[in-house]
């Protein structure tokens, strides 16, 4: 069990697009970088970080890295035509997963507002989006299209058996089993009972499930619901992120043979009361990345031990829609890409980052004018892609060896064809930071820069000089590439990481097999 959950941090549980919420308010884990060592002008002396031939941990699982969206968004993002998909946006999903197959996650709130419709009967109460065919078939076009597999949300808040078969086997018949990695029942049930599902006709609240609703309610409910999903596809849950829920994973496993996939939800800030105020400092502080992924761990324990997969199929860096200033700027930038490879080397198996439409929280934004598609590409996702850059699928994470700076973070993984790859992060608005990067044998590394105007750049960002402009209607990054060659200097690779930055820099083959060979 995690110790003092919600005291240490605001961890886990409320949605990201702010319907529902908890209310206990924001706090950090110890441990949290002061301002200064993000903002003082003085540079550090140059650091040495030495990257070892040992791996931690084992490969990254293809598709670790994926997309997560309401199902009321599907359309909003990929089109309503199955025959003229969104091209950009298919090309931006297949740019961060890896070079594997895609896993995008569909579901979110609107899973237990959604229904496919039965016979002639009219929606229930709290049914507000009815999936169609038109709806299944775009599913499928899009997952076909990917070569990727989807996971789908099934309404547990209406507490029906005969609702959630009809919508799953709807999903099955029409998506395709082949292309449904699991059906995940329900959307963060440690909330029924405490925000409301929809309105009566008397415009009185109502409530999904009583006030009292717990664990071992939920664990009925599931259990009754998941006896009538297709054998063919794999179940998913608890799809919580209550403090106080997911220290019981393991025993909610244990009980749920049909359980495929643990998918659990996980944000490192909480702004849900809107009872403080949070900053850049917050979220890129060492809290809200490492010490997020240590207060994960334990859930990813608790899945291994029951010989299940664990995914975060809904993170991001701040629940409840997210800050302005902080959500929708290059800081959720550099916090995503450091926090993913924190997330990676706990032992988490795989990460939807949620983006919704029109908020904060907004990582692409798709738009049809006259048949042509554009996205509009917002900071985080570069940090997506470099993070995809430097983690391919079957790569593992290399143990290193230095005395990091405050606010500077290093990562590096080795591929399968035995190229290294070597991420230098500098968090810090105005100090400029020098590294000398040693590795045995190491050859000529190019350098591809993550760069933006500052922490609160809402645009302007660049990868390798690049970037998707205000808008792409390509899906591939544009303009001239800035990636240079750095040569070693008495076996040493010397980087300067300028404020509010980050490298990648990549050793050939022939170079990185020599210096990892065992």
């Amino acid at each position: 069990m995690l110790l003092g959950l919600g005291a240490a941090v605001a961890l886990l549980g409320a949605t990201a697009c702010g319907a529902r919420s908890h209310a206990d308010p924001t706090r950090r884990a110890a441990g949290t970088v002061p301002a200064s060592a993000l903002t003082r002008a003085a540079p550090s002396a140059p650091t040495t970080l030495t990257v070892g031939p040992a791996s931690v941990g084992g490969p990254v699982p293809g598709g670790f890295l994926g997309l997560s969206l309401d199902l009321t968004s599907l359309e909003r993002y990929a089109g309503d035509d199955p025959g003229k998909l969104d091209t950009p946006f298919v090309h931006l999903v297949q740019a961060i997963s890896g070079g594997a197959p895609p896993l995008l996650r569909v579901g979110g709130d609107s899973t237990d507002w959604s229904w496919w419709q039965i016979g002639h009967q009219p929606p229930p109460p709290g049914i507000r989006y009815t999936l169609t065919p038109r709806w299944m078939s775009v599913a499928h076009a899009l997952a076909q299209t990917l070569h990727g597999k989807l996971i789908l949300g099934i309404n547990l808040e209406a507490d029906s058996t005969r609702l959630a078969s009809a919508e799953a086997d709807a999903m099955v018949s029409r998506i395709g089993a082949p292309l449904i990695s699991a059906l995940e029942i329900g959307n963060e049930p440690e909330l029924y009972g405490s925000f409301p599902w929809y309105k009566d006709a008397s415009g009185h609240h109502v409530y999904g499930r009583p006030p009292s609703y717990d664990e071992s309610d939920f664990y009925a409910d599931f259990a009754r619901i998941a006896r009538v999903m297709p054998g063919s596809v794999r179940v998913a849950g608890p799809d919580s992120g209550g403090p106080h829920w997911l220290p019981t994973l393991g025993t909610f496993l244990a009980q749920e043979p049909r359980v495929g996939l643990a998918a659990i939800h996980a944000y490192p800030l909480k702004h849900c009361t809107h009872s403080k105020v949070i900053t850049p400092v917050d979220l890129l502080a060492p809290s809200s990345s490492a010490g997020f992924a240590q207060l994960v761990s334990p859930f990813i324990a608790a899945a291994h031990a029951h010989g299940r997969p664990v995914r975060i199929d809904e993170m991001n860096g701040i629940s409840c829609g997210g800050v302005k200033g902080v959500s929708d700027t290059y800081t959720s930038t550099l916090w995503v890409l450091n926090t993913l490879f924190e997330l990676l080397r706990a032992g988490v198996d795989g990460v939807n980052v949620h983006t919704v439409p029109g908020t904060l929280q907004e990582v692409l934004g798709a738009t049809e004018l006259h048949g042509r598609w554009s996205v509009t590409v917002h900071p985080e996702y570069y940090g997506l892609m470099m993070f995809a850059q430097a983690a391919p699928a079957g790569a593992r994470v290399l143990r290193l060896t230095w005395k990091p700076p405050a606010g500077v973070d290093a990562w590096a993984t080795r591929a399968t064809d035995g190229r290294v790859r070597i991420v230098l992060i500098n968090d810090r608005t105005v100090s400029a930071q020098t590294l000398r990067v040693r590795a045995p044998a190491a050859g000529p590394a190019s350098v591809e820069r993550l760069r933006a105007p500052g922490w609160g750049a809402t645009s302007g960002v660049t990868l390798g000089g690049q970037s998707f402009g205000a808008a792409t209607t390509t899906g591939m990054l544009q303009g001239t590439s800035t990636l240079s060659t750095l040569r070693p200097v008495a076996g040493q690779l010397v980087v300067r990481l300028p404020p509010a930055s980050a490298a990648l820099l990549t050793l050939p083959p022939t170079a990185a097999g020599s210096a990892v060979a065992p």
